[in-house]
């Protein structure tokens, strides 16, 4: 559903991103109307939620099947101790609001799977945003955007290690599946092997980063590239992803 154009009262609220001359009032009128879906509400979901709430994204759906629990404090920034035990759409829900009651926000209480509706789902969405944790939901996600042609930014973190990496999904282009066919599901979770909190904030940010621009209508700096961040050494290195002629996906 279309928004009314922003408002002057917006336009001042969002002034420090229309002053940018690569955006201007007419990206903050793309992102204003842009609707982005946010898969996982975890470490990297919060601050990627955080963000395009703040940046004025117009409509977000959230996307978690989880209850916040007292160990996800340490990195998941949008809970508050009085929100352990509860949803993590609801709380992250009520959080988002209270940084920004002019957007529309949208909560799915599932856990996403081959069953799901996701082509459905997605006609109504601009871009998807995969902070999940677990390889199969970035592959189906993956497909699922494929299909539908639905710009897709995935993002992992774990110990002090992180990596993004963005997918227009236009024809002729490569997938996630591309990359990942070369991975392997992490055998270890952060729950037992660690994660420093700042990392997912650092991996996060950089995934908001990337959609905000590709929903303005800026390239994306991650779309030919995989990003992979050591947070101890503070090395970033790029990596090229070349299409695979033999993926399943986009072949």
């Amino acid at each position: 559903m279309t928004k009314p154009a922003l408002t002057y009262q917006q336009q001042l609220r969002y002034s420090r991103h229309i002053m940018l001359p690569k955006l201007d009032i007419e990206g903050q009128e793309k992102i204003w109307q842009s609707h982005a879906l946010i898969v996982g509400l975890g470490g990297l979901g919060c601050p990627v939620a955080q963000y395009l709430a703040a940046s004025g994204v117009g409509t977000l759906t959230l996307v978690d099947n989880d209850v916040v629990d007292a160990t996800n404090l340490q990195r998941q920034v949008l809970y508050k101790q009085t929100d352990v035990g509860c949803l993590k759409t609801h709380a992250a829900k009520a959080q988002l609001n209270s940084l920004n009651d002019e957007i529309d926000i949208h909560t799915i209480d599932v856990f996403l799977d081959k069953k799901s509706k996701l082509d459905e789902l997605l006609k109504n969405i601009d871009i998807v945003i995969d902070c999940s944790d677990n390889l199969t939901t970035r592959n189906v996600l993956n497909t699922a955007c494929y299909k539908t042609k639905t710009p897709l930014v995935s993002g992992a973190a774990i110990r002090m290690e992180g990596q993004v990496a963005c997918f227009t999904m236009q024809e002729n282009s490569h997938c996630y599946e591309c990359l990942s066919q070369f991975m392997s599901d992490q055998t270890q979770s952060c729950s037992e092997s660690g994660v420093l909190s700042p990392i997912v904030g650092l991996i996060g940010s950089i995934q908001a980063t990337e959609a905000l621009k590709m929903l303005a209508g800026l390239p994306s700096g991650l779309s030919e590239h995989l990003l992979l961040v050591d947070g101890l050494s503070m090395e970033f290195n790029r990596f090229k992803i070349t299409k695979n002629s033999h993926c399943a996906t986009c072949r």
